[in-house]
């Protein structure tokens, strides 16, 4: 198995849904906390209207403070999701390392996410990312929708390959599929990532799982099974779209590296610091996460088959 590479979510699809907002000086404690547990890409925020998304209204701050010589770590990607060009103007007078951006295969998700069909959305997408593309940054496209969609039910596979065929005709290689919904299942997600990658071996291909129906290791682990490397996830299992029917939280960052370390993987990466976070992050929302190693405890010894 190739090295997995995690890509942390928390701060953007992680608080998006949350109605208390956090402060920077929180966010900045617990974006410290993420890079000393030596995650690879985190994901600081979106550049959306922050009368809109008033969770995300720092996210140009965050950026600014994480550039600064003092606290600028050259071992971790600081990643940012773009929605439209206004978005990409910000995100470069910031200093973004990688841009996020994507398209829905569910027309009634894309409609209301964005305002937008599918076709027009992607046609501005890709425009956004061959530019970003050609000032030298990184870029991830991603299928949003792709797995089921709570308003429109199962999505054809094939509508999600026609999105990432277009991805890959115009020099788009790093694409992610979201399980937006929550609704994909292992066999379903070794399928599709098979497919992709008999469109193009050289594809990056990342994962965004949601746990809403309990499937969110179990469908990394099929897609860790077919070469997948780069997987998204929130500290605490926080997160959920605020434009699908049933909302709820990703993959769980701390889960996921203990299980890594479970197959003597990523042993580099602190799971206690993250346990730490989701603790920090529990008290400060004062509920239950949905992760489960920061209350059971890690265990400390690898699987030897």
């Amino acid at each position: 198995m190739n090295e997995i590479v995690i890509h942390e979510v928390g701060l953007r699809d992680g608080l998006q849904m949350e109605r208390q907002v956090v402060p920077l000086e929180h966010k900045i404690r617990w974006i410290k906390t993420l890079i000393e547990a030596r995650v690879d890409i985190i994901q600081l925020g979106s550049f959306v209207h922050p009368e809109k998304v008033p969770q995300m209204a720092d996210t140009d701050k965050l950026f600014a403070f994480f550039k600064e010589p003092d606290h600028r770590s050259s071992q971790v990607i600081l990643s940012g999701l773009v929605l439209n060009e206004k978005g990409l103007e910000r995100g470069e007078a910031c200093g973004v390392d990688m841009y996020c951006m994507g398209v829905s295969a569910s027309e009634t998700h894309s409609r209301k996410n964005t305002g937008m069909s599918t076709d027009e959305a992607l046609q501005r997408i890709t425009a956004m990312a061959q530019t970003a593309m050609k000032a030298g940054k990184k870029v991830q496209v991603s299928v949003q929708s792709a797995f089921g969609c709570g308003f429109e039910g199962a999505i054809p596979h094939e509508r999600v390959l026609t999105i990432v065929a277009k991805y890959l005709q115009v020099g788009l290689k790093n694409i992610s599929l979201a399980d937006t919904a929550g609704h994909a299942q292992p066999y379903q997600v070794r399928r599709m990532f098979e497919e992709i990658l008999k469109l193009d071996p050289n594809v990056e291909c990342t994962c965004h799982f949601h746990n809403t129906y309990g499937m969110g290791i179990a469908n990394c682990v099929a897609a860790m099974d077919v070469g997948v490397r780069y997987f998204e996830s929130s500290f605490a299992g926080l997160g959920g779209c605020p434009f699908t029917k049933v909302a709820a939280g990703n993959v769980c960052t701390e889960d996921f590296v203990h299980f890594l370390h479970r197959l003597g993987k990523r042993q580099e990466i602190d799971v206690e610091k993250l346990i730490m976070l989701a603790k920090d992050v529990a008290m400060f929302f004062n509920r239950e996460m949905p992760g489960l190693v920061y209350k059971t405890g890690p265990l400390r010894t690898a699987t030897t088959n």
